[in-house]
């Protein structure tokens, strides 16, 4: 088993350290009924995480999407354990960002590469909001 490491670079939306396995989409999610959140399962129809748990793991997304109740819902997941460790969005935007603040989940964005694209389910994501970094291992056979 090879491994390959890599730094992308950006900015901080919501400051704080995370890490954990990535979950990838190139949609827009809505956390206000398009995900469940007392089991972190994505139950919109159609989306391509569809029946996917995201819970635990480093949401990497292009964007939210969806009414303001998606913050609370955002909230709601991390008091149950059943929301993302951390978001790596490509176009940052207030809902997600309002629940990552009251939830206190780490979110970067503006990085120098898409992240929907140079990220794969599955890689192991350290992140460091603070600093703008995204250290990506892959691991492939």
């Amino acid at each position: 088993m090879t491994e390959e490491i890599f730094v992308l670079k950006g900015r901080k939306i919501v400051k704080g350290k995370a890490s954990g396995e990535a979950i990838v989409t190139r949609e827009a999610i809505s956390f206000n009924g398009g995900v469940d959140n007392m089991t972190g399962i994505v139950t919109e129809p159609g989306h391509e995480l569809e029946g996917a748990n995201i819970a635990g793991k480093v949401l990497v997304f292009l964007t939210g999407k969806g009414s303001t109740g998606g913050s609370y819902k955002i909230y709601d997941m991390v008091s149950r354990g059943t929301a993302p460790v951390a978001f790596i969005q490509v176009n940052p935007e207030g809902i997600t960002t309002i629940g990552a603040i009251i939830g206190d989940i780490p979110v970067v964005a503006g990085l120098d590469r898409d992240p929907t694209l140079a990220i794969c389910n599955g890689d192991f994501i350290e992140m460091d909001a603070d600093a703008g970094t995204v250290t990506v291992t892959r691991r492939s056979s």
